[in-house]
């Protein structure tokens, strides 16, 4: 089982960048593909970024694509989501989540079975 709590949220004027970061404990951050999700208010929970437990394979939803770049530093058990040229759209909580196998959709959110208590991200128009 793994720990995860979110932090680097906050108040951005749009055109401006956030880097969240996911920390995490237990053993198992480093054998595990990790996401990235968002909620925005009265919306579901939709996915925003993935990354394989090595890192060299991510995937990202057409929103955020070449907007964001997800990351992890293994030997830190630590996730990244560096967020670029932010809009008003990207207002939401942000959620880190381990994802429960190697197989699988990485847009899937029952694909994941562990989750952070999420960051709030507010983007200013």
């Amino acid at each position: 089982q793994v720990q995860l709590v979110e932090s680097g949220g906050g108040l951005v004027q749009a055109g401006g960048s956030l880097r969240l970061s996911c920390a995490a404990s237990g053993r198992s951050f480093s054998y595990s593909a990790m996401g990235w999700f968002r909620q925005a208010l009265g919306k579901e929970r939709e996915f925003v970024a993935a990354i394989s437990w090595r890192g060299d394979s991510t995937y990202y939803a057409n929103s955020v694509k070449g907007r964001f770049t997800i990351s992890r530093d293994n030997p830190k058990s630590t996730l990244y989501l560096q967020m670029n040229s932010l809009k008003f759209e990207d207002t939401a909580v942000y959620y880190c989540a381990r994802k429960r196998r190697a197989l699988g959709e990485e847009t899937r959110v029952d694909e994941y079975d562990q989750w952070g208590p999420g960051t709030q991200v507010t983007v200013s128009s």
